[in-house]
Parts: C-alpha cells; sequence; structure tokens
C-alpha cells in the first residue's frame, strides 16, 4: 500500500509509536518558531526548563504583533526576546522584518520538514509541502529543550483539486473561503488535510500558503501540499533551491476521506460577521456600503497579490466613506514593492500604508469606528477582535478589498468597470536579510528582562478531588479572544499573568476576574461550555491566565484542538459530556463535585460529577493520550519536562 504525503513526512521523523489514525506518537521535530505576543512567555517557559541552548535544528523568535509601543512594556519585551535569542542559539527576527508566517515561508520554510509555531496560523509552511503545526508556547518549549512533539495521529483527508482559477478575479482566498463554507469552523477537528489532483499545478507556493495558513479557521491541525515544480521555482527565486525536494503522494496512497473540489467552479466568496465560515458569494451581497478596508495580514500579503492591489489603485481614489488600510507581510515584499513604485501608487490612491506586521488583525491599531463595516483580507473576524465591539468585519480576497475600497461598497470582481490585471510571480525575489540575526555562538549573553516580565505560575498536581462552583456558562465556538482578549490595552500584559489575568472574559463577563479571585480561596472554579470551545488563536494566555485564577476543570461538548493542549499543559482537565444533553442541566452557580481523580485519570478516565446545589448527577470523560495522563497528573508540561530533560 503506498503512502500519502502526510504519512512519508512522519516517517521519517518518527520516534515513537504507529502511524495510525488515533495513536500517540512522538516526531523529531526540525524547526521552531515564536512571535511576540505568545513567544515572550515561551523563552520564559524554556527558561524555566533549565537548559542553556536550543535543541532543535532551527529556532527563530519573530517580533510582529506587539509592535505599537506606547509605554516601555513592548520595548521591554522585544528587547528580552532579542537577549534570549542570543542566550539560547535562536535566530531573531527584528520589529519590521516582517510577520512570522511569511517570513517563515520566505527564508527558511522547507518541504519535507517538520515545524511548530507559537501561532495557529503555522500551517502557512503548509504551502511549502512541510508539515507545519501551531502549538502552544510551552509545547514549543519542551521541544526547543529536546523533548519529541507527541499528538495522537489525526485523519489526513485528501482535498482533490481539478480545473484552474478564473484570474484575475478568482483568488486563493476564494478557494479557502468556499472551503469553510463546505466544512464550517469545525470541519478540520482531528483532520490533516493534505491537497492533491491536477489542479494543484494551477497554484504557486505563495497561494497555496493562503489555503494552508486560513485551513487554521476549519479546526485542521494542518494542510499541506506537494512539493512540485512550483515549489522548486519559488525555493530558487528565494536564493534557496538546495533546499528542494519533491515530495508526492504515491498513486495508491489512502485517505479517510476525499473532498472533490473544481477550481474552475470557484466564484469570488466573503465570510459575513461573525465567523470565518459565514460564506457567501461576493454577487449576493455586492453593493452593501462600507466604511473600512484593511488588506494585508499572514493571509494575504504576497508579492503577487500587493502588486494586484496597487494596480487597480494606480490613478484611482480611495472612496470618500473609506479608511484604506495596507499592510506588506514581510520587509522583503514591502521593500520590493517600494523599489518598483507600487508604494507610492497606493499612498497616491489615499491608502494608509502600516508596517510590516499584524496590526489590524489582531486589533493592534486600526480599529473601525463604532458600528461601522470593515472588509478585510485577513482571516479572523471574530466579534470585538477588530478592536471596536459592535463592528461588522467581512473577510474576502484582496481583489474583492481593492475594489471595495474605491467603490466604498461591496463589489463583484466579474461585475465591475475597474480592470483587474493578472501579476505573476518573480524570477527572483529581493534578498536582505540584515534584520534577520543569526544565533550567537557566545552562550554568556545577559538576559534582559523589564518590570512588566514576571515568573511563569505553575500548578500543583492533579488533586483526588474538587469541589468548585460553576463561574461561568458559555455557548458554542467560544474563542480564545473570548476567554483573553486581544488588542493594545491586552497584549502588553503577556509576559505579566497576574495583571493579564485581569482580563479573562471581560468581554463576556465583567466581573469574572473578581468572583474567581473569590471562589479561588473556595476550591478554584469550573467553567462549561459549548461545542468547539476555544477556536481561534493558539495563545495559551487563554489557559495559563484560568489557571492562574484558580480554574480547575472545563466541562464541554468539545474542544479545539490548541486550546485543549494547552488546558492540559497548565493543569486544567477538559471534561466532555457523555450526554451532550445534559449541558442543559448545569447553570453558572452550581457547585460540582468530582472525585476519585486521581484513580480515573489513569483508568477509565470516566467521572461521574455531582450537582450539590440540584442534587443530581451527570457522566463526563477525559479522552486523554498516555501522555496527557502524564501532564495532568503532574500539574502539566513544565513539571512533566523539568523531570525528562534534567533527570
Amino acid at each position: 500500500m503506498g503512502k500519502n504525503i502526510v504519512e512519508k513526512i512522519l516517517e521519517a521523523h518518527l520516534v515513537s509509536g504507529k502511524i495510525k489514525e488515533g495513536e500517540l506518537i512522538g516526531v523529531r521535530v526540525d524547526q521552531v518558531y515564536t512571535q511576540d505576543a505568545t513567544g515572550t512567555m515561551a523563552w520564559l517557559e524554556f527558561e524555566a526548563i533549565g537548559i542553556d541552548r536550543v535543541r532543535v535544528p532551527l529556532a527563530v523568535s519573530y517580533v510582529d504583533h506587539n509592535m505599537l509601543q506606547s509605554n516601555f512594556m513592548n520595548a521591554d519585551d522585544h528587547l528580552f526576546l532579542r537577549t534570549a535569542a542570543a542566550k539560547f542559539g535562536a535566530y531573531f527576527s527584528r520589529p519590521g522584518n516582517g510577520i512570522c508566517h511569511q517570513v517563515h515561508l520566505e527564508r527558511f520554510a522547507a518541504p519535507g520538514r517538520i515545524a511548530l509555531g507559537t501561532d495557529s496560523h503555522t500551517p502557512t509552511g503548509g504551502g511549502m509541502g512541510m508539515i507545519a503545526i501551531g502549538v502552544g508556547g510551552l509545547e514549543a518549549a519542551s521541544v526547543m529543550a529536546g523533548m519529541p512533539f507527541e499528538f495522537t495521529m489525526p485523519k489526513v483527508v485528501r482535498i482533490n483539486l481539478s480545473g484552474k482559477l478564473r484570474r484575475p478575479y478568482v483568488t486563493a482566498m476564494d478557494v479557502i473561503l468556499t472551503l469553510l463554507k463546505m466544512l464550517s469552523v469545525k470541519g478540520g477537528v482531528g483532520k490533516i488535510f493534505e491537497y492533491g489532483g491536477e489542479g494543484v499545478k494551477d497554484l504557486s507556493v505563495t497561494e497555496r500558503a493562503t489555503i494552508t495558513n486560513m485551513g487554521a479557521e476549519l479546526g485542521a491541525t494542518t494542510s499541506i501540499f506537494p512539493s512540485d515544480e512550483n515549489t522548486l521555482k519559488f525555493l530558487k527565486a528565494q536564493g534557496r533551491q538546495h533546499q528542494w525536494i519533491e515530495l508526492q503522494a504515491d498513486e495508491d496512497a489512502e485517505y479517510s476521506e476525499i473532498i472533490e473540489l473544481n477550481l474552475s467552479e470557484i466564484e469570488p466568496m466573503i465570510a459575513q460577521p461573525h465567523s470565518p465560515d459565514n460564506v457567501v458569494a461576493v454577487r449576493e451581497i455586492k453593493g452593501m456600503k462600507v466604511h473600512q478596508v484593511c488588506i494585508g495580514s499572514c493571509t494575504n500579503s504576497s508579492y503577487k497579490m500587493m502588486k494586484t492591489v496597487a494596480s487597480i489603485l494606480n490613478g484611482r481614489t480611495v472612496h470618500e466613506d473609506v479608511t484604506l488600510f495596507v499592510n506588506p507581510g514581510s520587509k522583503q515584499v514591502y521593500q520590493m514593492l517600494a523599489r518598483e513604485g507600487d508604494i507610492e501608487k497606493m499612498i497616491s490612491a489615499g491608502a494608509r500604508i502600516l508596517e510590516s506586521a499584524c496590526g489590524p488583525c489582531i486589533g493592534m491599531g486600526g480599529a473601525p469606528g463604532s458600528g461601522q463595516i470593515s472588509v478585510r483580507s485577513y482571516n479572523r473576524n471574530f466579534k470585538g477582535r477588530s478592536g471596536t465591539k459592535d463592528a461588522f468585519v467581512y473577510l474576502a480576497s484582496p481583489v474583492v478589498c481593492a475594489l471595495t475600497a474605491i467603490k466604498g461598497e461591496i463589489v463583484d470582481p466579474f461585475d465591475t468597470d475597474i480592470p483587474v490585471n493578472e501579476i505573476t510571480e518573480p524570477d527572483s525575489f529581493l534578498i536582505n536579510d540584515n534584520t534577520l540575526i543569526p544565533p550567537k555562538k557566545d552562550k554568556d549573553v545577559k538576559i534582559i528582562k523589564g518590570p512588566n516580565i514576571k515568573e511563569v505560575p505553575v500548578k500543583e498536581p492533579l488533586e483526588e478531588n474538587i469541589e468548585a462552583e460553576v463561574l461561568l456558562k458559555l455557548s458554542d465556538n467560544i474563542t480564545t479572544d473570548d476567554i483573553l482578549p486581544a488588542g493594545t490595552q491586552v497584549l502588553p500584559y503577556r509576559s505579566n499573568i497576574p495583571e493579564i489575568s485581569k482580563f479573562t472574559f471581560k468581554n463576556i463577563d465583567e466581573t469574572f476576574y473578581e468572583r474567581a479571585v473569590n471562589a479561588k480561596t473556595k476550591g478554584g472554579g469550573i467553567i462549561v461550555g459549548g461545542e468547539n470551545y476555544g477556536q481561534g488563536s493558539s495563545r495559551e494566555h487563554a489557559a495559563i491566565a484560568p489557571m492562574y485564577l484558580g480554574i480547575k476543570a472545563v466541562v464541554a461538548k468539545s474542544f479545539a484542538r490548541i486550546h485543549r493542549a494547552n488546558l492540559i499543559n497548565f493543569g486544567i482537565l477538559p471534561l466532555i459530556f457523555v450526554n451532550p444533553e445534559d449541558y442543559e442541566k448545569v447553570n453558572q452557580g452550581d457547585i460540582l463535585r468530582l472525585s476519585d481523580l486521581v484513580e480515573g485519570v489513569k483508568g477509565s478516565q470516566r467521572y461521574l460529577v455531582f450537582n450539590k446545589l440540584k442534587n443530581t448527577y451527570f457522566e463526563v470523560y477525559s479522552n486523554l493520550n498516555e501522555k496527557e495522563r502524564e501532564l495532568i497528573l503532574q500539574g502539566g508540561l513544565l513539571p512533566y519536562v523539568r523531570k525528562k530533560v534534567i533527570q
């Protein structure tokens, strides 16, 4: 029996287990990278493990999220990240060098490799033919300390592409929006999407990267494309052709499922508020007035897309009712656009050019006005993520965004008098790595920590019994933005857990922090959620802050992959209703008692929960693999790794 691409890469990196769906496997990792919103904590955690040098072939610390320096905190953290990278042997990507996923694709990603990143959009690297998975910071720190990456083998689903895109009006963004419409934000949970078929040849590496980047919104573990002549072409243009290998699935490879998608039938699509899967055809809502347009981010700021936007804006003016923001994804692209006159075209049209950073995508500047409509070429449109709670954010291709900015209303590219030119990828990119600092050989570097940087909190081992109040009952698809918001007010405290914990669930219930602090003195708290609890960002702070506030368990109908892992990494027990209907029988304020937990975790993983206020029982289970059982018993990943690497 032949092998698919995922199996081939995992087999070449396997250190434990069998590559079989549902089995726990451990793999050797080639690359680990962090970004500053999650990386500050990741490097503090690495330091807390207690070794003096990274034990992976490549580690990179990027700065791309917290770029606004309205006080000392972000600047201090950037200095900490630079000195930590120097001390521990990692590359340091300076502020302004670009968004981690795009820079990594340009300068480090290579086919056949395995990469972990402390950001949910790490699967961007799958466009290069590598397995790239988003993880929490502590997971990344443990791998940098020399541990294998252990996870339960997902299903591998083939997306069989045929036909060709109707360029230039239909883009890779429309491909992934179409899949989100088909499959939903829960459609990829427990799965890896592997793309194949004749249609793959029609897509460049940067187009593939757009699709794999936003595959994170499907809830997938990762997504991957083959490595072929298009991959070689991109690597040659980046001066890295020596890193190319061909990587294809065998003709008789097997998959758990096959999904057919004809690129020729795809039309311009748009995601409506407030979820990336609330997708319709652009033609269905064309003519809707808009107030803001944002183009760029790690999803759609390749050279080709930015050149396309510049050609649309050239000689025209952004509508008087619209504010247009553009944030190129990397210094490389930014510099090329500047050299070739495209930045001038954008500025002349009235665009506001931002630095190469995440920016408005994470609510770091560029917030819309009250109740305004914003159309963005980004990957998420969760309520309030833009920085404005009552804004309405739509997601569309850069082509739709640029046309919309000019007209002041949502435009169908097939129904406009503005011509759209087809742009091709360059034969060579401008290579200038002067703001990418290589690892230092001198280990005697002093790590500099500002006053806002605090130590990593560590949880005690699992208690035998838990009796705690239900502090919050939540609905389906609660995001990590709901649990711990991002934005200019919150993110500067990412290295200060006592302070950032004050924002936990703040956008849902402003009383949560005080109630949690009070409950902590009485035995802690429990959170109850619906389906897909914790979808979205990989930020582990959405687990660390609740742990710090005394949350002992989360009971939900189902969990998003990364957040579930983060809960386990910080010793919070993720429990699932055996009977989903029991969700209706639990209310905020109920007191729940779980007994014989240590025995349950070691044994059946089924637990009887007693609701003291209602004098009723219901059953839950934990579904932990062998490693996860150990983590929960020991109080999380940090004490587990300390024991493993320093014994």
